[in-house]
């Protein structure tokens, strides 16, 4: 296999990893407000998110999580040069920050199997957002690969995060109004 084999399965791989952590979190939204209806309904809903979160969590975002770093690894042997490139440290560096974030997914995650809810639906709503930030940062990094570029996309990833962040704010104050 050629190094573009090996960038095809990363790229596929980072796609359904971020797919996981984009529904895991959605998911967890939905089981955080499903626990202040009234039973039945709580538990059958309880129960149904439980499942959908762990076959989620352990059959498609784990593996994606570790297959995308088992396909990068052949990319940086077969063309050491790219660590050698600023962008690739500044990628690196938001791939390990991603990482990072998916580790304390996997932590809300183990608490919500354990029935230990402590985080309200609209912070795991904001925190929804933060691999959305990711991305977008990711995508800037490897797609212009100048430093300079790389400052007017931060200046963007500053502005879209506080755009999402009012939209989050927007979504919740019209979700109260409707409740009413």
């Amino acid at each position: 296999m050629g190094i573009l084999h090996f960038k095809a399965l990363h790229l596929i791989f980072m796609v359904t990893w971020f797919a996981g952590l984009f529904y895991i979190v959605r998911l967890f939204v939905y089981h955080r407000e499903a626990s202040d209806k009234e039973e039945p309904e709580k538990s059958i809903l309880i129960k149904q998110f439980k499942l959908m979160q762990k076959r989620l969590w352990y059959g498609i975002t784990w593996p994606s999580a570790i297959l995308i770093f088992v396909f990068a690894l052949p990319m940086l042997y077969l063309n050491p040069l790219y660590l050698s490139l600023p962008f690739m440290h500044l990628k690196l560096a938001l791939v390990f920050g991603l990482f990072l974030y998916h580790l304390y997914c996997h932590r809300i995650f183990r608490q919500f199997q354990n029935d230990n809810l402590s985080l309200t639906s609209f912070k795991l709503r904001v925190w929804n957002e933060v691999a959305t930030l990711f991305l977008v940062a990711i995508i800037f990094v490897v797609s212009l690969k100048n430093l300079i570029d790389w400052m007017w996309g931060l200046l963007g990833i500053v502005l879209f995060s506080l755009f999402l962040l009012l939209a989050i704010r927007i979504y919740k104050s019209i979700r109260l109004k409707n409740k009413d």
